[in-house]
């Protein structure tokens, strides 16, 4: 067991995963509650974490969760796994209060083979959850690497024909978008989808893209160099972290080279998606959304790009 004061890395550049190699957290001093490596590691058997191919690409969808005891559909889950034996799921409990913990670590003991826990011994928020998350798909050999919302919110079926696109073109990420468009079933509030029209502009505008839903809680990513930039340091933001992904990409590519996002990048509109009860963003939220905006722009266009770029590039 390492400890984790002698690493020459900060506290926050140190995935939470690996300050918990134990049944004691190194830097909380708390217990982490059934910490376990990859699936491959637990079985010894390679393929059965990863290359379980079959007609798609081999995939894993991290699924950040707090408080989502009341809001996970097992059901679902277990049976899409079944039936789709090139998708893992990473669920990563975000140091929930409620009865979470339990709930995952039953759907994993269903599909051990496919699906596997992370407990989280201090709540990161979303951006910090799905890092982990990603960092802990990234010791397997996936093509692909994404983030779902747990409740669903986007049927699971969508992976499919994410990682297809992947798959067969030579894309760099496939993102979901609510668009409200004839034989789309796309259910939402309106309060929120106007709020998201402004802040989807906004976000265009600091980014430089054409973008017309950022926030939507699936996203799928070729797993590839670029992409382990990305997720390589925290996130500066919580709530709008999917810009600030965007914003990483847009960095690297201007200053390594290769396809621009407007050619790299796909928005798919999805035929199905519905607010689901219980959500945690508020109207408030929004001001802190526009707050995150603006370190974003200073990130890709104001006096601390340059600092910014060298945090993330390792260089």
């Amino acid at each position: 067991r390492e400890s984790f004061w002698s690493c020459s890395e900060s506290a926050w550049d140190r995935p939470v995963a690996a300050w918990c190699a134990g049944d004691i957290c190194n830097y909380t001093g708390v217990g982490c509650r059934q910490w376990r490596p990859p699936l491959a590691e637990q079985d010894g058997n390679h393929d059965s974490w990863s290359y379980r191919v079959g007609s798609m690409q081999s995939v894993a969808i991290v699924i950040p969760c707090f408080n989502e005891e009341t809001r996970l559909p097992q059901e679902e889950f277990y049976l899409f796994a079944r039936q789709h034996k090139g998708v893992d799921f990473i669920f990563v409990n975000d140091c929930s209060t409620d009865g979470t913990a339990r709930v995952i670590d039953t759907l994993c003991s269903k599909i051990p083979q496919q699906c596997m826990a992370l407990h989280l011994p201090i709540n990161l928020g979303k951006s910090g959850a799905v890092r982990e998350g990603f960092i802990k798909a990234f010791a397997g050999d996936y093509a692909a690497i994404g983030f779902w919302d747990a409740d669903l919110a986007t049927p699971l079926p969508a992976i499919i024909k994410f990682s297809a696109l992947l798959a067969d073109s030579q894309l760099t990420m496939v993102i979901g978008s609510r668009v409200r468009l004839l034989n789309r079933h796309i259910e939402r509030r309106s309060g929120r989808h106007y709020l998201g029209r402004v802040f989807a502009t906004m976000a265009s505008v600091v980014l430089g893209l054409t973008v017309y839903d950022t926030q939507c809680g699936a996203k799928l990513f070729a797993n590839n160099t670029l992409l382990r930039q990305v997720f390589v340091k925290p996130f500066t933001v919580n709530w709008i972290f999917d810009v600030e992904i965007l914003a990483r990409y847009q960095l690297l590519i201007r200053n390594q080279g290769g396809e621009p996002l407007t050619v790299s990048a796909c928005e798919y509109p999805l035929e199905q998606w519905h607010d689901v009860p219980g959500s945690k963003l508020r109207a408030k939220d929004f001001i802190v959304a526009v707050y995150e905006i603006i370190k974003i722009w200073d990130a890709l266009h104001g006096p601390g790009r340059k600092a910014y770029y060298k945090r993330i590039s390792n260089r």
